[in-house]
């Protein structure tokens, strides 16, 4: 009856899976849960529900989820929100868990709803500020608790209480971080066998413990199972509806677009598929039972589900035992983990939150439209000391808007602008016929029309993937593509690695003149494709690949 329903072939790689994930988890949903403003407990409570239910419920088999950084800066700024309204965190308890609480819901009904299919639009300058931004909120919120202070509630009040860094610091704080940091990068570099961030929790921990160094602790972890925590949501003042609603709404997208792009992460290392729709609803589910209980929210974690993989998790059950692994913690080690100083968690933070940073897209802001590079820049700003909220909504409208400007100028000047067409090879042009009749077999022509965009890049990664395996090259021509954004540049980029990692020849044609430069400036030419590889016309393409195939054969 058993096998019907789960192959246990799969248990021991689930298991080594799962369990491998959990004490990836476990060190950084204490961290989460202690930046977020609710304690380390609530990281651990979050972790164990989201980690147990989007697993059980949601559409990547092997998803690992938990609280992530993006999730948490939100939050914290949450938490800090309904504290200033309402004076102490618990009286502000009710609001937070509410929000919460309705985050999941709107995830549910995103799932539903197929909210998941327009997530693709999001332009990549408008995800890559977002992300730098989230990143550099990590990184900023931790100074002061790296240098044993009182942590600030916004990157703005770490500014101010910036000039106190260099009169009352803790000596044994900075020692401590700074050995947390080194451990955590050196580990990597001797074994990956075991997870770098949990050997640097426990070393640094255990000498702070032994040599009863003076810092901030965590303090009591309480044991044992979780209470429900719901019972007073219902007596919330009317002003606080606006908050809820504000950020139950930016929770559940950012943990959306945070777990859909993990699953796509997961897909590629599986070569599987996943349900987005599914995959909403599953994390749904996850953040509302993680708020029953007092747990801050989550998504599917890309460091988990990764070491999930690579360990063998192939089911949803790997994702469980990582769930309930961290509950096994809770139940029997919670009082040890009350001695883990604030400082060593900061110095795990750290550097996660650099790693979240876009440090690609920043690097070619020069190199990329100027309008790209405006809005990337304006959306960091504004999410690392401004409203996460604001700055998504003004991202995406101003990346519109600067779009449709750029649409209006190419047609002004006389040129074609259309959609993204012609993908599926079977229509070859007039100058292609001889070609194609004779090596449709081994060479895909591809025809792109109009601007390469963040509107039509998802669309066209999936077209590149259906190509048939027998094929080994693949001609682009882009003769009528006048334009490409950051978002298409990226996509091809992607789709290009992806190709020639597969074995097949890459060749772009008729290469207008802003989407070469910019090809050219952020070296995919020549790096990824040999200008020898670059052609102005089809036939001298058709004359190259057919040498090419011959000295193949």
């Amino acid at each position: 009856m058993f096998s019907k329903i789960y192959n246990f072939k799969n248990f021991k790689g689930d298991f080594t899976g799962g369990l491998v994930a959990g004490v990836v988890a476990l060190p950084l949903a204490l961290a989460f849960g202690v930046q977020s403003g609710l304690g380390a407990t609530a990281g651990l409570y979050g972790a164990i529900a989201i980690g147990i239910f989007a697993a059980l419920c949601g559409g990547t088999p092997t998803q690992a989820s938990g609280p992530t950084g993006p999730m948490t800066v939100v939050s914290a700024a949450l938490v800090a929100g309904a504290i200033q309204m309402n004076g102490t965190l618990d009286n502000a308890m009710n609001i937070i868990l509410l929000t919460f609480l309705l985050g999941g819901l709107f995830q549910v009904i995103f799932g539903f709803l197929n909210i998941a299919s327009y997530v693709k639009y999001f332009p990549y300058p408008v995800v890559s500020g977002f992300m730098s931004g989230v990143g550099l909120i990590i990184v900023i919120l931790q100074i002061l608790p790296f240098a044993g202070l009182e942590p600030a509630k916004s990157t703005v009040a770490v500014l101010k209480e910036f000039p106190s860094l260099f009169t009352e610091f803790n000596a044994s704080a900075l020692i401590l971080g700074a050995i947390t940091i080194a451990i955590y990068f050196i580990v990597p570099k001797i074994t990956k066998a075991i997870p770098s961030a949990l050997v640097a929790l426990i070393v640094a921990s255990l000498i702070a413990y032994f040599t009863k160094m003076d810092v901030p602790l965590i303090g009591d972890i309480p044991s044992g199972l979780p209470e429900f925590q719901l019972g007073n949501i219902f007596s919330i003042n009317a002003e606080a509806y606006s908050l809820i609603l504000e950020y139950s709404l930016v929770l559940a997208v950012l943990g959306s677009i945070d777990s859909l792009l993990t699953s796509v992460i997961a897909d590629n290392m599986t070569k599987t598929k996943h349900n987005s729709n599914r995959e909403l609803i599953g994390q749904g589910i996850g953040n509302m039972i993680a708020a029953a209980f007092g747990g801050i929210p989550g998504a599917g974690a890309t460091k988990g589900t990764v070491v999930n993989i690579n360990a063998g998790g192939t089911t949803r059950l790997s994702g469980t035992i990582h769930g309930l692994f961290l509950l096994a913690v809770l139940l029997g080690l919670g009082q040890l983990a009350s001695h883990i100083p604030l400082c060593v968690l900061a110095g795990l933070l750290i550097p996660i939150g650099f790693k979240i940073i876009d440090f690609k897209g920043i690097k070619h802001l020069t190199k990329v439209p100027k309008s790209d590079s405006f809005v990337l820049i304006l959306v960091m700003i504004i999410t690392t000391f401004g409203s996460l909220i604001h700055a998504v909504g003004i991202g995406i409208a101003l990346a519109c808007l600067l779009f449709m400007k750029k649409s209006g100028d190419i047609s002004e000047r006389g040129m074609e602008v259309g959609n993204v067409a012609d993908l599926d090879g079977s229509k070859p042009w007039q100058d292609e016929t001889s070609f194609y009749e004779e090596y449709k077999e081994k060479v895909i022509i591809k025809h792109l029309y109009g601007p390469l965009f963040f509107g039509f890049t998802s669309y066209f990664k999936d077209q590149i993937k259906t190509l048939p395996a027998g094929v080994k090259a693949v001609i682009l021509r882009m003769d009528r593509v006048p334009y490409m954004d950051q978002s298409g540049l990226y996509t091809l980029e992607d789709i290009i690695f992806d190709l020639r990692a597969g074995g097949k020849e890459v060749i772009l044609v008729g290469l207008q003149e802003q989407p070469r430069d910019m090809l050219e400036k952020v070296d995919i030419i020549p790096d990824l494709v040999p200008e020898d590889d670059v052609f102005d016309t089809i036939e001298a393409s058709f004359v190259y690949l057919k040498q090419k195939l011959k000295e193949k054969d």
